[in-house]
C-alpha cells in the first residue's frame, strides 16, 4: 500500500473517530450520582437521561467560575426549551451561605447544587479544579469535559449537535 493511500486511510480512522466522541458513541457513561439542590430536594444521574446536560463544578471564590456564570446562564436560556438541562454543583470547601447568596443575587435559572462531602466530585473523576464543566448527552453519556472556561461558540456547537440526535 503506498504512503498516500495509507495516510488516507488514518485520516478517515481519525475522522470517524473524532465523529463519535462528539456524537456520543463510545463515550464514558456518567458516574452515578445524586445531587443535593439549593431547596433540599434532589437529583440523581438517573433523572439527567433524555436531555443534554452541563455540570458545571465551581466555586464562589473562584473568579473564573463567577466570570463565567454569566455564558452558563446565556447558554442556559438560549437552550433549555429544547432539551437542555444545567446542574451548577458548589465545591465542598465552599460555604453553603456564599453558595446561596450567589445563587439568589444572580437569580441563576438553573439547579445549583452543594457538594457537602465533596462525594460528587470525587464521583466525576476526583475533581479538584475549578471550573470543570461536563457536557452529558441524552444517553446519559459524557462527551466533553473542560477544565477551566469553555469555548463558548465551541460548546454551543457541541450543544446543538446532542440535541439534533435522537
Amino acid at each position: 500500500m503506498n504512503k498516500r493511500l495509507l495516510g488516507a486511510a488514518a485520516a478517515v480512522v481519525l475522522a470517524v473517530a473524532a465523529a463519535a466522541v462528539v456524537l456520543g458513541t463510545g463515550s464514558t457513561p456518567a458516574p452515578a450520582s445524586s445531587f443535593v439542590l439549593l431547596d433540599g430536594s434532589t437529583r440523581t444521574t438517573e433523572d439527567l437521561r433524555g436531555k443534554v446536560t452541563l455540570v458545571n463544578f465551581w466555586a464562589t471564590s473562584c473568579t473564573t467560575c463567577v466570570a463565567e456564570m454569566p455564558e452558563l446562564v446565556a447558554t442556559h436560556e438560549k437552550y433549555r426549551g429544547q432539551g437542555f438541562q444545567t446542574v451548577a454543583v458548589a465545591m465542598s470547601y465552599d460555604p453553603p451561605s456564599y453558595v446561596v447568596n450567589f445563587a439568589e443575587s444572580r437569580k441563576l435559572p438553573f439547579h445549583v447544587a452543594i457538594d457537602n462531602t465533596g462525594a460528587v466530585a470525587k464521583a466525576w473523576g476526583d475533581v479538584q479544579l475549578t471550573p470543570t464543566t461536563f457536557v452529558v448527552n441524552k444517553r446519559g453519556e459524557i462527551v466533553k469535559r473542560y477544565v477551566g472556561a469553555p469555548n463558548f461558540a465551541e460548546l454551543h456547537k457541541l450543544i446543538e449537535q446532542l440535541l439534533a440526535q435522537a
